[in-house]
């Protein structure tokens, strides 16, 4: 609908693309699976507007096939639970030229997750007829006016969500314990790292613990723990994905032997002094 607005205020040349994200709703009658099937959801998508033509089309379609499995894979998903299912025939859409559906085997059952369709020119040609407006575009380059088709990403992000919890749930075994862990991307885990003194009763260690938790803050979301024994409170940061553990103990402030970063996934710890805390963090979450 904003084609027209956008081609003449930021005067963009095709090949271009208008993203958005939002709040949609739907009349879902059988809301289920947790957040998969709900009638408040929220949906992000692309419309990228190409030049007609036959041998054009093709090679904008699978150019965002590739550019959304990347993306999806680059955010954590798990490729071994991801599918493709290419419509053909009687499952295309009467407009569509192609259409190609990202599928995830949810605990519930395979299902769609992501949609990338070759419309042709419907759409515009659609708002063009209802509108009794014009929506041509005039190309500089050849001089050809032309109604653009277009390519349509599109994600829902709480299916998205889903998915990635689904991706990074795991089990292993450590010290002999069953233990339940988030396997998210540093990039995508909600809090990114854990601050925990290693006695809460013991000032020198919160104070210098509590200085390191304000200076993380000021860079990423970071958690303050210091309820329990270490061991529980490891088991209570991995349940809810966060990356990385900072302990800091006594050989921290009476030895200066730095402090104590856990990761998540390995369990290994290693000791890095005060100051280099923050680049070994930002290394590790930032360069992921």
């Amino acid at each position: 609908i904003n084609f027209k607005n956008v081609v003449g205020v930021s005067r963009q040349k095709i090949p271009f693309g208008i993203a958005q994200i939002g709040k949609a709703f739907r009349n879902e009658i059988t809301p289920r699976n947790f957040i998969f099937r709900s009638r408040e959801f929220e949906q992000m998508e692309v419309e990228y507007f190409i030049p007609p033509g036959d041998d054009v089309w093709g090679e904008f379609h699978e150019q965002w096939i590739q550019d959304s499995k990347k993306f999806l894979l680059s955010v954590g998903l798990r490729e071994d639970l991801m599918g493709w299912d290419v419509h053909e025939g009687d499952s295309l859409a009467h407009y569509a030229r192609a259409c190609t559906d990202v599928t995830f085997r949810f605990p519930f059952g395979e299902q769609e997750l992501m949609g990338i369709a070759a419309r042709g020119n419907f759409d515009l040609t659609q708002h063009s007829e209802g509108s009794g407006k014009s929506l041509d575009f005039f190309d500089d380059q050849t001089k050809e006016k032309y109604i653009p088709h277009c390519i349509e990403p599109s994600l829902g992000v709480d299916r998205l969500m889903l998915a990635l919890i689904c991706s990074a749930y795991a089990e292993d075994e450590v010290g002999g314990e069953k233990r339940t862990f988030l396997k998210f991307h540093p990039a995508i885990a909600p809090i990114k790292v854990a601050v925990l003194p290693l006695l809460k009763n013991k000032e020198q260690l919160v104070s210098v613990a509590r200085e390191l938790f304000e200076k993380l803050q000021m860079r990423y979301n970071v958690q303050w723990d210091a309820a329990g024994a270490i061991g529980r409170r490891y088991r209570r940061a991995d349940e809810v994905g966060i990356p990385f553990c900072i302990t800091v103990d006594f050989e921290t402030v009476e030895d200066d032997a730095g402090v104590t970063i856990r990761d998540r996934d390995s369990t290994e710890q290693i000791r890095v002094p005060l100051d280099e805390v923050i680049p070994y963090l930002s290394k590790a979450i930032d360069g992921f």
